[in-house]
């Protein structure tokens, strides 16, 4: 009979509560158990006192008759200083799946295009105004001058009509 030291599920659905507990390795996960040693409460805060309680002095018993814990009953018992853990290395972890490398890839690409497209309509912009600028500058002294030409015609015609009134 091999004894493991885990986890096993009470509370209600999406409230869970765990008591970490001795059991026989080939019973069902909330079975039948040897003892309970402790409880974690994960709906509790990280830095809360409450949320992992745990008896040493049965934990040290349960592994020294050769109790195997879980994966997260040995992080309990290292954060506790009980059992050494050797941190486990995947270096794929942060790295995103392949839909995902394809969506970065794809996104990359219209952003790329999109700059470019600024690039050239800032390009054109630069280039557009400097053969306007002249242009313009005659433009807006022609029109100043037809401006005053057109004053100077209506004057004399308005001046012509008043006179003609005043005769009439």
């Amino acid at each position: 009979m091999s004894i493991s030291l885990r986890l096993s599920r009470g509370g209600a659905k999406k409230r869970p509560y765990y008591r970490i507990v001795a059991a026989d390795s080939r019973r069902a996960r909330d079975g039948k158990y040897l003892e309970q040693i402790g409880t974690y409460n994960p709906m509790l805060p990280k830095d809360d006192e409450n949320r992992v309680k745990l008896d040493e002095d049965r934990a040290r018993y349960w592994l020294g008759v050769g109790a195997q814990p879980s994966d997260r009953v040995h992080r309990f018992l290292d954060a506790m200083g009980i059992l050494e853990r050797t941190p486990k290395n995947n270096p794929k972890k942060g790295e995103p799946g392949e839909a995902a490398k394809e969506r970065a890839e794809e996104k990359a690409a219209k952003e790329a295009e999109r700059k470019e497209a600024e690039e050239a309509a800032k390009a054109e912009a630069e280039a557009a105004p400097a053969e306007e600028e002249a242009p313009a500058e005659e433009g807006t002294a022609t029109e100043a001058a037809d401006t005053a030409e057109e004053a100077k015609d209506e004057a004399p015609a308005e001046e012509a009509t008043e006179e003609e009134k005043s005769e009439g």
